[in-house]
């Protein structure tokens, strides 16, 4: 389901999976198109499936890929170090334009509210891509598993109406 949103990104500190300490609202102003995903690297069923999509985009969209500023933000702070960031990424071959996000229970879970996605567990999470095209501009909210070209339309500004 497709739904046009005006979110309040919270300014909070996370962690990069390169270990370095950003503000997030920062991360997601620095003019790209931005997408972002909810995931934990233990997760065996919604998260690989969303990051495979990613994936799919990333290698869609070939060298415009880094016009986009994929994110993933963890669910699961207090076990998604840095490291272990990297390793899950590198499973899915995220490029530059892909960061993965950690940081305290309590940042996880503001940017989780911010966005109308937190479900109290991560055991209970849903399948969810939120998409802006640009600073200023709506954010889009789908809900469920959207298909790698929706996404990459979304992203160029194209997406049909509904």
């Amino acid at each position: 389901m497709r739904t046009e949103v005006d979110y309040t990104i919270p300014d909070v500190m996370v962690v990069r999976e390169d270990g370095k300490k950003v503000s997030f609202r920062k991360e997601l102003d620095d003019g790209r198109p931005v997408m972002v995903n909810f995931i934990f690297a233990t997760c065996s069923a919604i998260c690989p499936a969303l990051s495979h999509v990613f994936a799919k985009v990333q290698s869609k969209l070939g060298d415009n890929a880094k016009k986009v500023h994929m994110v993933s933000v963890s669910i699961d702070p207090e076990h998604d170090t840095p490291e272990k960031l990297r390793e899950y990424a590198a499973k899915f071959k995220a490029g530059p334009q892909w960061n993965h996000y950690t940081g305290t229970l309590e940042s996880s879970v503001a940017i989780q509210k911010s966005f109308n996605a937190y479900r109290g567990d991560k055991m209970n999470h849903t399948p969810l891509t939120i998409i802006r095209v640009a600073p200023g501009k709506p954010w889009v909210r789908l809900d469920g598993f959207a298909k790698p070209d929706e996404l990459i339309a979304e992203v160029q500004g194209r997406a049909p109406a509904r």
